[in-house]
């Protein structure tokens, strides 16, 4: 998509956060309104296209287009977060990390059985957590019908993690 006011807003930081890593800063897309807002309206119309019962926000940039997704078509936000993070019962997925792993959780009342979620997240790289997210919403009797990010990082091969899942990435590095 050519007119995506986001894509001229991404910033490379190299050697973040550790020597060989160019990160891709998404901070200035959340300074800039309309682009903020562009981002959130695609990845809505993607969540609505796909029948969307809820959305789910893995943690933390995630959540920052998560949430305005949910409110936008009216649904709840279910949030998939570090290990440690949530008070309530819940259940946890491990994946995979270049050095170890680490572990999304959901709280056990996150989803209703046969709920269609929609995964929300910033970007898309190797697809470790989205994957985890996805294998939480399973667990949880919910239906994985989609995952938006602003970014993926095809180089990566993130997509190959979620093979049933339709993906909506916005630009691609």
């Amino acid at each position: 998509m050519s007119d995506l006011l986001a894509r001229d807003l991404i910033r490379d930081v190299p050697d973040f956060p550790k020597p060989g890593i160019l990160f891709k800063d998404i901070t200035p897309v959340l300074e800039e309104p309309e682009a903020f807002r562009q981002v959130c309206r695609l990845l809505a119309e993607d969540a609505r296209a796909r029948g969307a019962d809820v959305i789910v926000g893995i943690e933390s940039r995630g959540f920052l287009f998560g949430v305005p997704i949910a409110l936008d078509l009216n649904l709840p936000f279910a949030m998939a977060r570090k290990l440690g993070k949530l008070p309530y019962d819940r259940i946890s997925e491990e994946y995979a990390l270049e050095y170890g792993t680490n572990t999304v959780e959901m709280h056990v009342d996150a989803l209703q059985p046969g709920q269609k979620a929609y995964i929300v997240d910033d970007l898309l790289a190797t697809g470790g957590t989205a994957a985890a997210a996805s294998r939480l919403v399973k667990r949880l009797g919910g239906v994985v019908v989609g995952f938006g990010c602003l970014i993926e990082l095809s180089f990566l091969n993130g997509r190959a993690t979620l093979p049933d899942v339709p993906i909506k990435a916005l630009m691609e590095f």
